[in-house]
């Protein structure tokens, strides 16, 4: 029976094994094809199992051209790529001698020393370095540690040589400079919108608006200062995160807050009523006999909203960052690493894009032929515009954001003066409850919107304003909505791991240590609480575009990244420039975040590329979990609203007001807020779902894409590692002892 059943056809991949012979280690098959294990750090020959296939004997070169989508061919009468070294252009000859040359200035430390199979740069013994063949020796010094020069739209590439400035160089003043403004200018967006968003959301003017966007920015340069200083020392620059916007919301939206009606102060008449006499004291002239009144009165929403909020916010920020500056200092991050992989990170990022559908295009839709024209050139300049080089700069694809918003500005500009949003005997200053005639009553809504001339931000705001701690008043604190930003800040240690490993493989030269990675979480626990003294409305973390901003400008010095911060340090003095900042209209903000959300999202995924994609164990957990994070905190939403439920905030918001009507009823009023608040924010639900799959369900370590960093012992040999993460001012040799803040 056995021998009267038709032969089998042999299976793709290693089956029939190739003869061992001809087989080429992983290494190489990885080499010429163009897959990019430096950027993996899971590729590991020794763990790789049957996921990757061993390539057969004398196999084509079929290196992808990805920007024409495309192979490369090969040149007539070309031998083998398997037996042959590969020969580099002239140009790539350069930057390998170069490549040598930092290498011998940095202590020699022999090519041999690491294994290109381990994609995260890892340190290996020399004994093991020394074990393959001959032809790999040669290999190895041929290519001297640059791996093939596969790039893609982006500028993503194999080794950092791709860059114009590595992570210790220290060109002059004015390539620094120049370079270190593109670098912040292309991230404009991520700096500037959520005060945008969240001032307005709390009663707040446009002087308030511009007074936090100058705080913000102030801030950010001070704290990227400290982080490439004494945090992972790698070229991140620190902002307010997207990931504190959704909890920041629904702090804002609390039932407490809610209109405040029921905010009443004792407060003395004589401060708000009296005349002001020569002593400078304001006496009340109908009460002069009595030396103060006091009185419960009650306050107007836009008094009394932004200044009690935001001392809330203060208060569960400033808690909030004290925990996460534990939990780096003390190690315990080292520990939490263990649980943090790229099938963890990716959908967590993502659904902090995805959790804002409900805010972006209806807000563009108030203003529809400004909105959508923002979007569409945002979009134009940065996919069908994107390998435009002006002197050599992509301008299209790094300045997208403020190339769109410029032009729609201007656009928009001239509309208003041309009288387009303009209706006889209406004035969209006048509070729509206070307009009386039915046509104006018709057209405030799209008046308001589309002007460019309702905002009096910056002629109000002077020319010099200093911001200083505790401007906003004493911060309040309230343990229900400390707890929840605790919470959230763990999600921002998350996504700050992931931005660490995919730009260390950027600019350095090998991964951080996980003492390296503790530090920066400790440190940028410590700028939380600056923001929080400072009163920025969010925290002060990695921003997740960090990685694409390096890609795209190719610019990887921490000197560029700190000059860009003292910059934006005395611009934050300049009250005119937070002004002008603050002035940007409703809808061309809206329209900057639908883009700067899908990005988010895009780069969240895109950590999937440091494991098997296409696994079906990882397909399914990140299926999971992004589906759960947009059902799960819909039903926290919905629950116990009626269609005739009439709301008191914009529709937009109502996904923020789940503390007041979630399902979460108990005798703690504390407990139903916290549970309620929690288990409706998107990216916590689909971190907890993505934590505890990725963690239960087997798989080896290149499918799941287990993050491999350095070892602290092998980076203390390597001088090259030392240098890029070590603390300057010989600091961290005084606390080598302590292993998370040394390497």
């Amino acid at each position: 029976m056995a021998s009267s059943e038709p032969p089998k056809r042999p299976r793709p991949g290693p089956w029939p094994p190739a003869p061992e012979s001809a087989a080429l280690p992983p290494s190489s098959w990885a080499k010429r094809t163009g897959f990019r294990p430096k950027f993996s750090g899971e590729t590991n020959a020794s763990n790789s199992g049957p996921v990757t296939p061993q390539p057969r004997p004398k196999e084509p070169d079929t290196r992808l051209d990805l920007e024409s989508g495309g192979a490369k061919p090969a040149a007539n009468g070309e031998p083998d790529a398997a037996d042959k070294v590969p020969t580099m252009p002239p140009s790539q000859a350069v930057k390998d001698q170069a490549a040598k040359r930092r290498r011998d200035s940095d202590g020699g430390a022999p090519p041999k020393s690491s294994d290109p199979a381990r994609g995260n740069g890892a340190v290996v013994p020399a004994a093991v370095a020394a074990a393959p063949t001959s032809r790999r020796q040669a290999r190895n010094d041929d290519v001297v540690d640059v791996l093939p020069q596969t790039v893609d739209d982006d500028g993503f590439m194999s080794r950092q040589s791709h860059l114009k400035y590595e992570l210790r160089d220290k060109p002059g003043l004015v390539p620094i400079g120049l370079y270190g403004f593109q670098h912040y200018l292309s991230m404009l967006g991520s700096l500037i919108l959520i005060p945008l968003v969240i001032v307005p959301a709390m009663g707040g003017t446009y002087e308030d608006t511009a007074r936090v966007v100058s705080t913000v920015l102030f801030v950010s340069g001070m704290t990227t200062l400290l982080h490439t200083s004494l945090g992972s020392r790698l070229p991140l620059i620190q902002g307010p995160s997207f990931v504190f916007l959704a909890p920041v919301l629904a702090i804002i939206n609390s039932p407490e807050f809610l209109g405040l009606n029921g905010n009443v102060e004792v407060v003395d008449l004589n401060d708000y009523f009296g005349e002001q006499n020569q002593s400078g004291r304001l006496d009340f002239p109908l009460m002069s006999t009595l030396a103060s009144i006091s009185v419960r009165v009650f306050f107007p929403p836009e008094l009394m909203n932004f200044k009690h909020i935001m001392k809330e916010l203060q208060g569960a920020m400033i808690i909030a960052s004290a925990f996460q500056t534990i939990l780096g200092y003390s190690g315990l991050m080292t520990v939490i690493l263990r649980l943090i992989n790229p099938v963890v990170v990716a959908p967590t990022i993502a659904a902090v894009g995805l959790s804002f559908y409900s805010y972006g295009f209806p807000r563009v839709g108030t203003c529809l032929e400004i909105g959508t024209v923002q979007i569409l050139l945002v979009i134009i300049f940065s996919l069908y515009l994107r390998k435009i080089s002006v002197f050599g700069h992509r301008i299209f694809l790094i300045y997208a954001v403020p190339l769109g918003l410029a032009i729609t500005w201007a656009a928009a500009f001239l509309l208003t003066e041309a009288g387009a949003y303009s209706y006889k005997g209406c004035d969209a200053n006048v509070p729509a409850s206070n307009i009386i005639s039915e046509h104006c009553r018709k057209h405030v809504a799209r008046m308001k919107h589309c002007r460019v001339d309702t905002s009096h931000a910056l002629k109000a705001s002077p020319w010099f304003r200093f911001p200083y701690p505790l401007q906003w008043g004493t911060p309040v604190f309230h343990w229900k909505m400390a707890l929840v930003m605790c919470v959230v800040s763990i999600i921002s240690s998350v996504d700050s791991v992931g931005s660490y490993h995919a730009s260390s493989l950027l600019v350095a030269s090998r991964p951080p240590t996980p003492g390296v990675v503790s530090r920066g979480i400790g440190l940028e626990g410590l700028s939380s609480i600056l923001a929080g003294l400072w009163g920025t409305g969010t925290g002060s973390t990695t921003l997740t575009e960090n990685v694409h901003t390096i890609a795209v400008t190719k610019m990887g010095s921490r000197r560029a990244v700190e000059l860009g911060a003292c910059v934006l340090i005395v611009l934050s003095l300049v009250g005119k420039v937070g002004g002008f900042l603050a002035s940007i209209p409703e809808v061309m903000a809206a329209a900057l975040l639908c883009f700067m959300w899908a990005m988010l999202t895009a780069l969240g995924l895109s950590n999937l590329r440091y494991s098997e994609a296409g696994s079906s164990r990882n397909v399914i957990i990140v299926g999971l979990s992004l589906f759960f994070s947009l059902s799960v905190p819909a039903y926290f939403q919905q629950y116990g609203i009626s269609p005739n439920t009439n709301l008191s905030v914009p529709s937009y918001f109502q996904p923020y007001i789940v503390a007041s009507h979630g399902p979460f009823h108990t005798t703690y009023g504390g407990l139903n807020y916290v549970m309620n608040t929690l288990l409706s924010l998107h990216m916590v639900i689909a971190f907890l779902v993505a934590v505890v799959l990725d963690n239960t369900v087997p798989g080896s370590q290149q499918e799941r894409g287990v993050y491999v960093w350095s070892e602290p012992e092998a980076a203390r040999r390597e001088p090259t590692v030392a240098k890029d993460y070590e603390l300057p001012f010989r600091v961290g040799r005084v606390f080598r002892w302590v292993k998370w803040v040394g390497l």
